[in-house]
C-alpha cells in the first residue's frame, strides 16, 4: 500500500521557517515527480512546488521562489520542503502528492496518483 505521510507544520509567525517533510513508502518512485500542494481557506488548490524522483529537478510556483526549497533524500524515501520568509498568505493546507506525469502536479490536478493527508501550515503577521 502506497503511503504519503506529511509532517512539520505548524505556526509561524511572518518570517519565519518551517520544514515539511514527505516520508513515501509502498513502491518505488524512480519515474515520478514529487510535490506540494497547498490550498487555503475559500480559496482553490495550487501548485507550490515540484522534484523529478530521479534526476532531481525542481519546479517553483512564482509566489515562492527564492523563498521555498524543495529536496529530496533518496537513500530515505523523503521529500522535504523548507519554507523560509513565510508570509501570511502562504497559510493553507499543504499536501505531498506523488505522480507518474510531471503536468500534472505543476497543473494540481485531482486526478494524481498518491497524496498525503495535508499538514496545516499557519502564518501570522
Amino acid at each position: 500500500q502506497v503511503q504519503l505521510v506529511e509532517s512539520g507544520g505548524g505556526s509561524v509567525q511572518a518570517g519565519g521557517s518551517l520544514r515539511l517533510s514527505c516520508a513515501a513508502s509502498g513502491r518505488t518512485f524512480s519515474s515520478y515527480t514529487m510535490g506540494w500542494l497547498r490550498q487555503a481557506p475559500g480559496k482553490e488548490r495550487e501548485f507550490v512546488a515540484a522534484i523529478r524522483w530521479s534526476g532531481g529537478t525542481t519546479y517553483y510556483a512564482d509566489s515562492v521562489k527564492g523563498r521555498f526549497t524543495i529536496s529530496r533524500d533518496k537513500a530515505k524515501n523523503t521529500v522535504f520542503l523548507q519554507m523560509n520568509s513565510l508570509k501570511p498568505e502562504d497559510t493553507a493546507v499543504y499536501y505531498c502528492v506523488a505522480d507518474g506525469h510531471l503536468a500534472d502536479v505543476l497543473h494540481g490536478r485531482s486526478s494524481l496518483d498518491y497524496w498525503g493527508q495535508g499538514t496545516q501550515v499557519l502564518v501570522s503577521s
